[in-house]
């Protein structure tokens, strides 16, 4: 039921991996592009809690959680197509506001895609197999974005497609990999929809034995999210620091990750963004960002022991922590070879980030409420990228003069910050 994870989080490492080098080579300058990428955040901020709350009230003939995620997944898919091809409509519009366009809508049908796959297996197993669910599904989710992230340098080193174009164009490799992206990403969704089956309502609220009060004040309406996210459980209220610290630091890794290669490692300046070196230097951040991926897949099956041994909380803590430490590392290496060493930590800490919250949050929530609880609870990621997109650029080029690095550097104290607000949450259970 995870599988169709597999296809969004292929589609999402080639956009994490390349939307700012894209970006760029439309125009973009460095300190704007953490503003390009706001469209992630504030789209799932909107569309993940009115997905949640309707996927919990949807039963049509393919269930209540899949008719959400086939729709996103072919949204996202034409999405994939068509961003690297902004130029080629630049008698409409220019390049960079299409580009943008492209990642907006795209995020947009990630964000309609991902969460009801959250929902649909804390719906589907008993609260005591969560963790072991959301760290399969952490396992599928590093899968995918493992072959995403290489693509484009396996299209350019290993199958010789181009890695450098005209100024103002996009690489065909990275073309190549946004078309492959697309049609994985639909077939991987498709499987889903055809091999997974789903509890209807009834036998939700059986298994939750809510009472009949309980379940004619779902009837409410859409005002019921305002007042859930008001009396949201202190579980979840807890996480949603940790939340807040540790998305901040990834959206900093997305943004600025290959123009800090190019000029920390490559010795470029801020201005180059067409040249042989500038493409490695975007080559080399798909090849991290998969690294990762290895790291987190590979983590996400050793997870249910770490729960077992240490407990959730002290997981989280360790991964957090190493992540932090490895970013902050990255200040002082200037071997590109040595970069593995801080992506692996950034995938230790990955893999948790994507599965502990969840096990966490799950047991603390009504299954009758399951996919509104999901989508408020994305409120706690989207809200630090915001908030990164804002001023994040900002910093860079008033505070750190437009080093890039810099803000990876930024990115580990955050990281710190949220492993130390990790040891602050209690553990709770949903009464009955």
């Amino acid at each position: 039921m995870s599988f169709g994870f597999l296809g969004i989080q292929f589609g999402f490492a080639l956009q994490t991996g390349n939307a700012s080098r894209i970006l760029q080579t439309f125009g973009a300058d460095v300190e704007h592009l953490s503003l390009f990428w706001l469209a992630a955040p504030l789209s799932g901020m909107i569309i993940q809690p009115i997905v949640g709350y309707y996927s919990d009230r949807t039963w049509t003939k393919l269930g209540r959680r899949r008719p959400f995620f086939l729709a996103g997944a072919l949204i996202a898919a034409i999405s994939l197509a068509l961003m690297p091809n902004a130029a080629l409509f630049t008698a409409i519009l220019p390049p960079l506001m299409i580009g943008a366009g492209m990642l907006m809508i795209m995020d947009a049908a990630f964000n309609v895609s991902m969460e009801p796959f959250r929902a649909l297996v804390a719906d589907n197993l008993p609260k005591e197999q969560h963790g072991q669910g959301f760290s399969m599904q952490t396992f599928l989710i590093g899968a995918g974005a493992i072959i995403g992230s290489f693509l484009p340098f396996i299209f350019s080193e290993y199958l010789g497609i181009s890695k450098t174009a005209d100024e103002g164009f996009v690489p065909q490799n990275v073309i190549w990999s946004f078309y492959v992206g697309a049609a994985i990403l639909l077939l991987a969704i498709i499987w889903t929809v055809i091999s997974t089956k789903e509890y209807s309502p009834e036998e939700l609220r059986s298994f939750d034995e809510v009472v009949s009060e309980e379940i004619k004040e779902e009837q409410k309406g859409f005002m019921l999210v305002l007042k859930d996210f008001k009396n949201m459980p202190k579980t979840m209220k807890q996480l949603g620091l940790v939340q807040f610290f540790s998305w901040f630091a990834l959206f900093s890794m997305w943004v600025f990750t290959t123009p800090a290669i190019a000029q920390h490692i490559y010795k470029l300046p801020t201005s180059d963004t067409s040249s042989a070196a500038y493409a490695d230097a975007g080559n080399l951040t798909g090849v991290l960002f998969g690294v990762y991926n290895v790291v987190a897949t590979a983590m996400a099956l050793c997870l249910p022991f770490f729960y077992r041994k240490f407990g959730k909380k002290k997981t989280h803590f360790l991964s957090l922590a190493i992540c932090g430490l490895g970013f902050i590392s990255m200040l002082f290496i200037e071997d590109k070879n040595l970069l593995f060493i801080p992506m692996i930590a950034v995938g230790i800490a990955w893999a948790s980030i994507l599965a502990t919250p969840y096990a966490l949050l799950a047991n603390a929530l009504p299954a009758r409420k399951m996919g509104l609880y999901m989508g408020i609870f994305n409120f706690f990621i989207t809200l630090p990228q915001i908030v990164n997109g804002f001023f994040g650029g900002w910093i860079v080029k008033h505070i750190f003069q437009g080093q890039a690095i810099y803000s990876l550097t930024m990115a580990g104290v955050f990281m710190l910050l949220a492993a130390v607000t990790t040891l602050w949450i209690s553990e709770e259970k949903i009464k009955k």
